[in-house]
Parts: structure tokens; C-alpha cells; sequence
């Protein structure tokens, strides 16, 4: 007779694959529908919504609302206690997860959600830090989180046949980054940043593919500095139709 809790058969029929990320959306006998990722010696299931685990933390939807939550009732006098840190970490990780199965499935939209959940749990996290360190822990994934939620975001104007709109969400992600380098003081350290290097060259690549040249905003900012005042109303009229089609 099978024991019930073997996993031969699945892990045999799903194989780890070192250089890749193997990625797929399945339906539980219950019907719902979850993510599975294959890494190494197991498999890691994650529910589409809410917290990647599925549990309610003290009956609320993630960790991040409880925290909120909390914050608003003691306010600035709020520090996050180690067990608070831990689940902190933990919500972080499964984010984390979750977001590279969405990138691998190419589910752009709901990657730069998950992006921007776990900004927001930084954000939180920074204003009620134990201490520096802790915090300067933390800070240093935020360019990484940034990045992914960059890179998701102008794929699906890609997909939505919006090259302009695409290249537009990576400047706006490389200021992103060079305001985290300016905030700690390490602005000469944004140049050499290894992300900041990707972000470009995809930049770059889509000009190329597409002709798209510079952005309305860089033809606007340019114009501006050059005060061609003229020509800059007339791109800031530009910008607004697309905004508004």
C-alpha cells in the first residue's frame, strides 16, 4: 500500500533542474488553483493571493496589514521585536518566491503586486527598525526588489505593445535606485551597481529594437534645459493625451 506523505513519484516525475527555474500553476483536488516551484530535494507550494503560505496573521491578510495595523494603534513609539523581525523575514522570503514563479511565468502584473508589497513591508520595516543594522540589512534588498519590480513592469507594456511605456518604467526604476544610493550616501557606487547596469542595457536594447529614441519625458527634460519653452509645452501636451487615452 503507497503511504500517502511519499513524494517519490512526484519528485521523480518532476525533475530539479539546476540552471533553471521550473515553475507551474496547478488545481488541488479541492479545486483551488496554487503555484509549485521544483527546487532542490522538494517541491514549494504557494497560494496565488494574499500571503504566499496561506495563513492569516491574526486574522489578517499578511503580516505587512498586521504590522500596519499595529503601527497606527502605538505610532512612532512602535520598535519591531525579534519575534516581529523573524515573521518580518519569513513574509519577505515567500514574496521573494512568489515573485521569481511570476516572472517565470511571465505574469508580469502580478510580479510588480508582489514587488510592491514587499517595498511596502521595507518601508515599514525602516521607519520601525530594532537599530541601524538591522535596518542597513534590509535596505540592501531593496534595489534587488526594485529591480525585479522594474524589469515586470515594463515587460507588460511590452506585452501591451507600449515600447515608450516601457522604456519610461526603467528610468523611472534607475531613479528609483540612484535615490537609494543618494539616501546612504553612495551615489559613486550607482555607475558600477549590477542592476543598474542590466536596467540600461535593456533600455538600450529596446531603443534599438523599436526606435524609439528618447522618451517624451527625456525630449521634455531636455528641452526644458535648453528652454525651449515652446517645444516643451508642446511635449507636455503630448504627454498628457497619452495619458489620458
Amino acid at each position: 500500500m503507497t503511504d500517502s506523505h511519499d513524494f517519490d513519484e512526484l519528485l521523480r516525475s518532476w525533475p530539479y533542474e539546476v540552471d533553471s527555474l521550473s515553475v507551474r500553476q496547478v488545481t488541488c483536488a479541492d479545486g483551488r488553483d496554487v503555484l509549485q516551484m521544483r527546487v532542490d530535494m522538494g517541491v514549494l507550494q504557494l497560494e496565488l493571493s494574499g500571503r504566499p503560505d496561506g495563513t492569516r496573521p491574526d486574522g489578517f491578510e499578511t503580516f505587512y496589514d498586521l504590522l500596519l495595523s499595529e503601527a497606527r494603534s502605538y505610532g512612532s513609539e512602535m520598535v519591531l521585536d525579534d519575534d516581529q523581525c523573524s515573521e518580518v523575514e519569513r513574509e519577505y522570503i515567500q514574496y521573494y518566491q512568489r515573485r521569481l514563479c511570476w516572472l517565470r511565468l511571465e505574469e508580469y502584473d502580478k510580479a510588480v503586486q508582489d514587488a510592491d508589497h514587499t517595498l511596502a513591508l521595507l518601508d515599514l520595516c525602516r521607519e520601525y527598525s530594532p537599530d541601524e543594522e538591522w535596518t542597513l540589512s534590509h535596505e540592501q534588498q531593496r534595489p534587488f526588489v526594485l529591480f525585479h519590480r522594474t524589469q515586470a513592469a515594463a515587460l507588460l507594456n511590452l506585452d501591451k505593445s507600449k515600447p515608450h511605456a516601457a522604456i519610461a518604467e526603467i528610468n523611472k526604476g534607475l531613479d528609483q535606485l540612484r535615490a537609494v544610493y543618494e539616501e546612504f550616501d553612495a551615489e559613486d557606487q550607482y555607475d558600477d551597481d549590477e542592476f543598474v547596469g542590466r536596467l540600461r542595457d535593456f533600455r538600450e536594447a529596446l531603443k534599438s529594437e523599436y526606435a524609439s529614441g528618447r522618451t517624451l519625458n527625456e525630449r521634455l527634460e531636455a528641452a526644458v534645459a535648453a528652454e525651449e519653452y515652446e517645444l516643451a509645452a508642446q511635449l507636455r501636451d503630448e504627454l498628457a493625451k497619452r495619458h489620458k487615452a
